[in-house]
């Protein structure tokens, strides 16, 4: 399993993970998977049947919220953020880098954090979302 990556106290982002890392998502203290991968977006990934299972074993609060890599669209946005007032945290969300969860809370964040902020936050995680600034100044400023 590679690095998590934290962007807030509640929320944590990485790439794509097995069923077998859930052990681990469990141990560092999760309460909630969030999948932002649509599945068969590759040949080696496993499903989100799959992934829902090895969570729910484990306890794990798990959700399936696909998003097509470089289409995060404002619905997208809206369900991810309704599904973050939602879930119990810390919650750990995937994708295949970790850069459209990172968007998905960017964009969510934009009404209420300067949008520089959001940038800096995504950043100090790894994550370059300078190519969102139109949108996180559009979001701010309504």
């Amino acid at each position: 399993m590679e690095a998590i990556k934290q962007l807030t106290p509640f929320l944590s982002v990485i790439g794509q993970i097995q069923p077998t890392d859930m052990v681990a998502v469990a141990a560092k203290g999760f309460q909630t998977v969030i999948n932002n991968r649509p599945d068969a977006e590759a040949e080696d990934q496993p499903s989100s049947a799959e992934m829902a299972a090895a969570a729910q074993a484990l306890g794990l609060q798990y959700h399936y919220l696909p998003v097509i890599s470089g289409q995060v669209s404002e619905q997208n946005v809206t369900d991810f953020a309704q599904l973050l007032a939602q879930v119990k945290g810390p919650v750990l969300a995937f994708c295949r880098t970790g850069t459209r969860c990172s968007c998905l809370w960017a964009l969510s964040e934009a009404h209420h954090l300067d949008p520089q902020c959001v940038l800096d936050t995504a950043k100090i995680a790894g994550y370059d979302l300078t190519a969102l600034l139109p949108r996180l100044q559009q979001r701010w400023s309504e």
